[in-house]
């Protein structure tokens, strides 16, 4: 059966069903997209951060949002304007085409690379164990790629619509052109993205040519779900000593050796084993992006789930009282409240550790919310980095207000709600600190000394 992964990235993601990302279903066949897009409406496991309602379908193309008519102002946007006025000539290389020069051009480390080998949209005959797509992302890009094929898939945030998808051909030309592609919605409008445009994660089983089974699929992946349950579908390279993951298991055989020696296809550092590792830029899968992107798929989304529902209540109301559900799921995601713990430390690739941390920004003690800890939880100071986004920036003011006051009062133990309870002392010093000292556009009162302090 068909599975696609997320691609994300943001946009991640373009088209289709996901763990890949953006793919366009206009060239499948009838019968497959009709497929695809009953599976996306399935209902996914429910996680205790999301509230009630969260998959429900947004009207999204209504007022007062109006997407297919909205004119996309993310990065590639922006790229697009920059090439199509002659300021930048996108480089093409004989090898891997406008790979890498994009990434370049949109500050995407190369070491952010993930392969998934569960076949995905319209290039999945393309895809399988011995050539997996390859992801690479930024906070607000995702690109997908697949040795030799004739396109890239490429999804970007947008900050007042959320994800947006597009595809670029792997042909030289002067003034490369990025396509919208909206048809990636069938399956990117979903259940699985919360109902809106945005990006799906899945862990699924596969068999010898990638072909997914959705008998072993474990719901949306976010940065909640337990290392045990993810991964199905996704080579892993990186050490996480005892903690086991579905990684790297291509057919029932290996997934019947994973029942009774689950650490078999752990710890792996190289790939070589399944393909040709010298067809990518790079040659391993990473698991701290592969962790981090879990995390902020699913972000993304929430923004974009809360910017609507927020649009949405004050046209209708003229007020967001009725979003008090939301506010508390999005700011227990926001704060990592029920992130799943590690039980021994995870390293990868240093590259993207360095890569991922050196984007700052940094408080006077040169403390960043882009710190890794990976001994015991993902981040050191569990607040999420896309707080900075424009995305979060670019929220209706009354919410982001909201956000800001709420956010204030559970950081000074102010806030009674007892979903924020457990949220250290020290954490919460730590966050207050850094976000005083690093997103300039924080209330007047953020500045006033705390009790907290």
């Amino acid at each position: 059966m068909i599975h696609y992964k997320l691609f994300a990235a943001s946009g991640i993601l373009p088209a289709a069903n996901h763990p890949s990302m953006l793919f366009s279903l206009s060239r499948l066949p009838l019968a497959c997209a009709s497929l695809l897009i009953a599976l996306s409406m399935l209902a996914p496991r429910a996680f205790a951060e999301d509230f009630q309602g969260s998959t429900h379908m947004t009207e999204f193309d209504d007022e007062p949002v109006y997407y297919s008519q909205a004119i996309a102002t993310g990065p590639i946007a922006a790229l697009q304007e920059r090439i199509a006025n002659g300021g930048l000539r996108l480089p093409f290389d004989e090898k891997f085409g406008y790979l890498p020069g994009l990434l370049a051009e949109l500050h995407i480390p190369k070491s952010s690379q993930m392969l998934v080998f569960s076949k995905t949209s319209v290039q999945r005959k393309l895809i399988s164990p011995r050539q997996p797509r390859a992801l690479y992302f930024n906070d607000d890009v995702y690109i997908g790629y697949i040795p030799g094929s004739p396109i890239m898939e490429i999804s970007a945030v947008d900050p007042k619509i959320g994800a947006v998808f597009y595809q670029l051909e792997q042909e030289e030309l002067r003034r490369p052109q990025f396509v919208r592609n909206d048809t990636c919605l069938q399956c990117h409008a979903a259940a699985r993205s919360m109902g809106v445009p945005g990006h799906i994660l899945r862990s699924i089983g596969t068999d010898a040519d990638g072909e997914a089974d959705i008998q072993t699929e474990v719901g949306n992946i976010t940065h909640c779900t337990p290392l045990a349950d993810r991964w199905a579908g996704w080579f892993v390279t990186g050490k996480h000593g005892d903690q086991i993951h579905r990684g790297n298991l291509i057919g029932a055989e290996a997934f019947a050796r994973h029942e009774t020696d689950p650490g078999a296809m752990g710890n792996l550092t190289d790939l070589r084993q399944f393909f040709d590792a010298s067809a990518y830029i790079e040659p391993g899968s990473d698991i701290v992006a592969l962790s981090v992107l879990e995390h902020q798929a699913h972000m993304h989304n929430y923004i974009a789930r809360l910017n609507y529902e927020t649009q949405t209540m004050m046209l209708r109301y003229g007020h967001i009282r009725y979003l008090k559900a939301q506010v508390n799921a999005f700011l227990r995601y926001l704060l990592f409240t029920e992130e799943a713990h590690l039980t021994a430390p995870i390293s990868g690739n240093p590259e993207f550790t360095q890569d991922f941390s050196n984007r700052g920004p940094r408080d006077r003690q040169g403390r960043s919310l882009r710190d890794f800890d990976l001994q015991t939880r993902l981040f050191k100071y569990p607040c999420s980095y896309l707080i900075y986004s424009d995305a979060f920036d670019q929220l209706p003011p009354i919410m982001r207000d909201h956000l800001c006051q709420r956010l204030w009062d559970i950081l000074n133990g102010k806030d009674a709600n007892p979903d924020f309870a457990a949220i250290p002392e020290e954490d919460r010093k730590a966050i207050l600190q850094i976000l005083r000292d690093t997103k300039p556009n924080l209330p007047a009162y953020w500045r006033e000394t705390a009790s907290v302090d």
